[in-house]
């Protein structure tokens, strides 16, 4: 496949289906490696009109329905972040960064690591720049990237670019013209790129 056809996997930190499919994803459940594409899952609610479960009375089932699946995936137990869902903004932009120095995938699987499997709350800047850090990337660099107005647009056009191409929340996989919602949507990932 060529860099235009590789599938993209849209992806928000602050989402722990995101972080299952992070999680399955970099364990090769896929037969080619997706483009991982940070986007600010607010700013597709804000457009689309959806919101999070997790501030509605279903909370308590889908935390639960997270954890049983991360441990049907052999994942280790889920330690949720307090505040969660938290402000993952900074997060995002540092995900963004990342992906400009070639460092996307370690660093989401980092940041997703210190948010649901250390439980610390991706909203606090020195969380943000220890997952940076696990990925080699200097903290200054990191601190002075996500004030970029390079960062910042980054982050708006490719929010604004999966809006436009269908995404209505995370984790989505885009193969071709398929968009397929979900963690559980992986292994139709799978056979859909073959």
């Amino acid at each position: 496949m060529t860099g235009a056809e590789r599938p993209v996997f849209y992806f928000d930190l602050g989402s722990p289906y995101a972080y299952l499919a992070a999680e399955r994803i970099a364990a090769s459940v896929l037969p080619v490696m997706p483009v991982w594409q940070p986007v600010l899952l607010g700013g597709i609610f804000r457009s689309t009109g959806g919101g999070s479960w997790a501030l509605t009375d279903a909370r308590e089932d889908g935390m639960a329905e997270v954890e049983r699946r991360a441990g049907e995936y052999g994942l280790q137990p889920l330690r949720w972040p307090e505040p969660w869902p938290g402000d993952m903004l900074m997060a995002m932009r540092a995900a963004i960064f990342a992906k400009q120095a070639g460092r996307a995938v370690a660093f989401a699987l980092a940041a997703f690591r210190q948010a649901f499997a250390a439980g610390r709350d991706l909203g606090v800047h020195d969380n943000v720049l220890i997952a940076a850090a696990a990925c080699e990337l200097h903290p200054r660099a990191v601190l002075k990237g996500v004030e970029s107005r390079a960062v910042k647009d980054e982050l708006r056009h490719a929010t604004d670019e999966a809006v436009a191409r269908g995404v209505i929340g995370v984790p989505t996989l885009a193969v071709g013209d398929r968009l397929l919602h979900g963690d559980d949507r992986l292994t139709e990932a799978a056979a859909a790129m073959k």
